[in-house]
């Protein structure tokens, strides 16, 4: 997506709105330019900001992405696209991705904005993720859950049997990276609840990476450097 050199640098001083849209998934998705970067927000979260994308994108620093066995990963929820743009971009890595995305407004800007620019080969499924996940035999190196409706995980996914089936569709070796949201502090509970409750009765070896408003949770502990 091409934007004016002008445009690009007043996003540094103030936000500039360059689209809206809804649809049946979500009814307010707002994509603005800030900070010289592609925002996507709903009416209460930021779904996708580039390399802004701090919770991937600090999480991605921290773990051993280069010792990973091959180069397949699953993006569960797209967003704007930050998690190929942060692997692409960022960290200098050639993944083949899938991304599953249930929402194809969604699918749509993603590759407007943000997916058309990568080389990374990308697969854009448009279904829901616990039916892709629960049908597939593929198995991935790198697994990033990052779905949400506005600022909610849908239920289907905080159960132990998503979680077991996210665990058989790891490669050997792989890494599950699962983002949830703490910024309040009954998020916190949420939070804490489901990492201790749940996440951890599948992958004991676990841990969590605190990034400001997010925990990313992580499946084994010695994937981290």
């Amino acid at each position: 997506m091409h934007i004016p050199a002008w445009k690009r640098f007043l996003s540094y001083l103030v936000e500039i709105h360059l689209e809206s849209a809804s649809s049946e998934y979500n009814p307010h998705l707002y994509v603005s330019m800030r900070m010289g970067r592609f925002q996507l927000s709903t009416a209460h979260a930021v779904y996708s900001f580039e390399d802004y994308y701090i919770n991937f994108a600090r999480a991605f620093e921290q773990c051993k992405l280069s010792e990973l066995p091959n180069n397949e990963a699953l993006v569960l929820g797209l967003g704007l696209g930050s998690i190929p743009f942060l692997l692409e971009k960022k960290m200098k890595l050639n993944f083949h991705i899938t991304a599953v995305e249930i929402d194809e407004v969604i699918i749509d800007l993603a590759y407007r904005y943000t997916l058309a620019d990568l080389k990374s080969p990308i697969d854009l499924i448009c279904t829901d993720a616990e039916i892709f996940v629960a049908s597939t035999y593929q198995h991935f190196d790198l697994i990033c859950m990052d779905v949400f409706l506005d600022d909610q995980i849908p239920g289907p996914f905080q159960q132990i049997e998503f979680l077991e089936q996210l665990q058989d569709r790891l490669e050997l070796g792989g890494l599950l990276l699962y983002n949830v949201l703490s910024l309040r502090s009954a998020d916190r509970r949420k939070a804490d609840q489901f990492y201790s409750q749940v996440f951890r009765k599948v992958f004991p070896n676990a841990t969590y990476i605190e990034v400001e408003s997010n925990w990313v949770l992580v499946n084994d502990k010695s994937k981290l450097n």
